[in-house]
């Protein structure tokens, strides 16, 4: 105040000796009062706030790799589930079959083709209808297909087989030839040694939207051990998941040079040769 720094307002007429005030005490003067309330009214000032901003942008730049780092594992774990589970509903549709494998695909039915993992409809890619009830698998899964959550459904360089996401997994071609008989487990040797589904893609130049000069990826349904065309998929930091006919699990790297240089970031490639054949 205004006229002893030593006094201080209390309310009514008396003034106080600020020496007999309690130290911790608020000060009630008129002027004081209009000043906390500024104080309130006013809340950050552009300073506090641009520091508060600078701190969560820290913080989240520190946080956010970490988060993706922990990403990439669950989202192979999820895959590697999803090839389990196709696994064991294989195994059950060969006990029911005597052993006979199913087939890849072929059998043209109600103006469309069944796969291994369901119907897809005629007509232009990215408009053909697709039902995964019809797949030989459906039966034993009790759900349509599975997608695995590393492929990059989202990137501009893909392009849909049907109207939506089908199937991302390969099936190993030899155990199901086209316009061949299927193979018999009961014949083949060391199934631990040969894949039955890996994680696969295909380079696509020759299907609109794609074309030489704007390569696309899209979903494949098969692998073998064709060098004419890639298509296994290595996207689960450079490797590929498989399941192997016994049911278990692995993760196999790419065949050195294979990579396919019209997509590069997409890491297809060709799987080793000696998963894809039985053993003599």
């Amino acid at each position: 105040m205004t006229q002893s720094a030593a006094m201080l307002w209390t309310g009514g007429n008396d003034s106080v000796p600020v020496a007999q005030l309690d130290p911790k005490q608020d000060c009630l003067c008129p002027q004081c009062q209009e000043r906390a309330c500024r104080r309130e009214e006013e809340g950050f000032s552009l300073v506090e706030l641009l520091v508060i901003i600078a701190t969560v942008a820290i913080l989240a730049a520190l946080l956010l790799p970490v988060l993706g780092r922990s990403k990439a594992p669950a989202q192979s774990a999820k895959c590697v589930s999803n090839l389990r589970q196709f696994g064991l509903a294989a195994q059950m549709y060969w006990e029911d079959n005597n052993g006979r494998t199913f087939a890849y695909g072929g059998i043209v039915t109600n103006n469309g083709e069944i796969y291994w993992f369901g119907w897809i409809g005629a007509g232009p890619e990215e408009t053909r209808p697709f039902d995964p009830t019809q797949g030989e698998l459906y039966p034993y899964m009790g759900k349509g297909v599975d997608l695995c959550p590393s492929f990059d459904y989202g990137s501009p360089h893909f392009k849909l087989k049907a109207s939506v996401p089908t199937c991302d997994y390969g099936y190993n071609l030899v155990l199901g030839p086209l316009g061949q008989s299927p193979a018999n487990m009961k014949t083949l040797n060391q199934p631990a040694l040969l894949a039955l589904l890996a994680d696969a893609a295909q380079v696509n130049t020759f299907e609109a939207p794609a074309s030489v000069k704007n390569p696309m990826f899209e979903e494949w349904y098969y692998i073998d051990d064709d060098p004419s065309q890639p298509n296994g998929q290595f996207r689960h930091d450079q490797c590929a998941n498989v399941v192997f006919c016994d049911g278990h699990c692995g993760r196999e790297a790419m065949v050195q040079g294979s990579l396919d240089q019209r997509l590069p970031a997409q890491w297809i490639g060709w799987l080793a040769p000696a998963i894809l054949k039985p053993q003599n």
